[in-house]
């Protein structure tokens, strides 16, 4: 495969919200739960995030658990993901968790929308910055980089438009979902995959390939492409 293995990962509600229409970054995932994305993050050579999960909430995107760092320090890897974003107009602040926490390697994918000034910036924070020169990234483009770069399995945590546009383009092979025992609502809250979306005769199936049921109350499901 030309590309990386990617996967997204995500939590989302009962009623299919993966945030509250305040889009805040509410928590939604048990403490079992956050050990599992975890395990998943140290699992992974890169994680992947959109422009507004980017922008807005500043991800640390770090591996939490010290052993989990260790051992990939182990196995010769860094101690946490390379990190990777992924934004039409990377107006990231520098002293963005994002771009300060964590020891690893950062990229950006952008525009030419981007200021010459900020990606100077960006660059000089040792931020490795791609940029396109169209009104979108290139997302295929994306993974053969994101490849030529030694990544070999990504790992996407959102948002909604950013899963939309992977799923839909063919560049994902895996989705697991924790469902929590809860209730959002709100017609505008973001979900799983949001994007423009497609007719019903254009839906991309998927495999159950795995169900677990937690005492927590939630459900982690499994799919494949």
């Amino acid at each position: 495969m030309n590309r990386p293995y990617t996967f997204i990962n995500v939590a989302m509600t009962a009623d299919g919200k993966i945030d509250t229409f305040e889009r805040r970054g509410a928590a939604i995932s048990s403490p079992r739960d956050k050990q599992r994305v975890d395990e998943l993050r140290a699992s992974a050579d890169a994680v992947l995030v959109g422009g507004r999960t980017l922008l807005e909430e500043q991800p640390k995107l770090t591996v939490k658990n010290e052993a989990l760092r260790e051992g990939r320090v182990r196995q010769g890897r860094s101690p946490n993901p390379i990190k990777v974003g992924v934004v039409t107009v990377a107006d990231i602040p520098k002293e963005s968790d994002f771009i300060q926490t964590g020891d690893t390697r950062l990229v950006i994918f952008t525009t030419s929308q981007t200021s010459i000034s900020k990606l100077a910036e960006l660059r000089a924070l040792g931020v490795e910055v791609f940029v396109d020169d169209a009104p979108r990234v290139d997302l295929n483009k994306m993974m053969l980089t994101l490849k030529k770069l030694g990544v070999e399995r990504v790992m996407v945590e959102g948002g909604g438009t950013i899963n939309f546009e992977l799923i839909q383009q063919g560049l994902v092979d895996e989705l697991q979902i924790y469902v929590s025992p809860m209730i959002f609502g709100g017609a505008n809250s973001p979900t799983p995959a949001d994007g423009v979306g497609i007719p019903r005769e254009k839906a991309m199936g998927m495999k159950l390939v795995d169900v677990e049921r937690w005492e927590d109350g939630g459900v982690i499901l499994k799919y494949t492409f």
